[in-house]
């Protein structure tokens, strides 16, 4: 396996970020890849099982720009942190970047030659595309894919504050390997060399991303390592024991407060209304699980460190 070596100035690990949210461009591109594999592990292989019949008529178009081994357009996944953001960073992708990754893909298929000239049709198809299938086969699981890579960013982030970001990266994947100032990557491209000048790195948990992490080929866009959430984190199978101490909606309240919520954003998360997700977020805090502070006319929380270990009671014991 050839190696990618990142190479950081002191600005860089300053301006290292973990998403807050799941990226739903990689997040789409990802899960694809995973419906062509072979085998997948739990718990993949159910959500496979269970969007198999929902499966809409453009995945078939999406599938031939994602391959599962070799490359797959840079183009697909900009950072975003909604859907309409990604879809709408898609459409504006320069003609230059369009034809040069589509050269790049193995086997393209005929239709997207008029992509690869940013024909406004095309673009626009392909956009709805990649809608329709978040829609169908992703936004019904989103609720439980947004907490595992929130459990895993918890997990991380309180690695941060006791580590440090050399500690963060030394432990984000068992297949990376940090030697100051450089990361070490397991790389499908070849031997190379990214030298970060400055730029920092984003650092992308994703529900779907299996084997190792993964970085766009392109290096002249904004760098960003994408790489599979911590598993014996998110498989959330103290869930039943948490419902049966805190209630199952009160349970599910912490878990979707997750990295960080306002009261408005917990109560889609939970489908309840403001006022009761402030009941409920009222009690996470009193039991010393969240807090909350007040940022002009709005409340953010989050979970304290005796809800992390509630949420995630193997994460500091158990590596993957």
């Amino acid at each position: 396996m050839a190696v990618l070596r990142i190479h950081f100035g002191v600005d860089d690990l300053a301006r290292v970020r973990i998403a807050d949210e799941p990226d739903p461009m990689w997040e789409i591109l990802l899960s694809l890849h995973v419906l062509r594999y072979r085998e997948v592990a739990e718990p993949l292989a159910r959500w496979r099982r269970r969007v198999a019949p929902v499966l809409p008529g453009v995945v078939r178009s999406l599938l031939a720009l994602a391959p599962p081994i070799g490359y797959s357009p840079d183009f697909l996944t900009p950072s975003s942190r909604s859907l309409e953001e990604g879809v709408e960073a898609v459409l504006r992708t320069p003609k230059r970047f369009l034809r040069a990754d589509l050269e790049l893909l193995a086997a393209p298929p005929t239709w997207a030659r008029p992509l690869a000239d940013g024909e406004p049709g095309p673009l626009r198809a392909l956009g709805a595309a990649l809608a329709e299938y978040h829609r169908r086969v992703l936004e019904p699981h989103w609720t439980h894919i947004r907490s595992a890579v929130e459990a895993d960013r918890l997990g991380r982030v309180r690695g941060l504050l006791s580590g440090g970001y050399e500690e963060l990266l030394r432990d984000l994947h068992p297949t990376l390997r940090w030697e100051a100032p450089t990361l070490q990557v397991h790389y499908r491209f070849g031997e190379r060399d990214l030298h970060l000048g400055g730029r920092g790195l984003r650092l992308v948990p994703s529900y779907f991303c299996v084997d190792r992490p993964i970085m766009l080929r392109d290096h002249e866009r904004q760098p960003v390592l994408v790489y599979p959430v911590n598993r014996r984190t998110t498989d959330r199978r103290h869930s039943g024991k948490l419902s049966a101490l805190l209630g199952q909606t009160r349970a599910a309240a912490l878990e979707a407060i997750g990295g960080g919520c306002t009261t408005g954003e917990l109560a889609r998360r939970l489908g309840v209304s403001p006022a009761s997700a402030s009941v409920h977020a009222t009690v996470l805090r009193e039991a010393g699980l969240t807090t909350s502070r007040r940022h002009r006319n709005t409340v953010m929380h989050t979970v304290s460190p005796l809800g992390v270990d509630l949420l995630n009671p193997v994460s500091l014991s158990v590596t993957d």
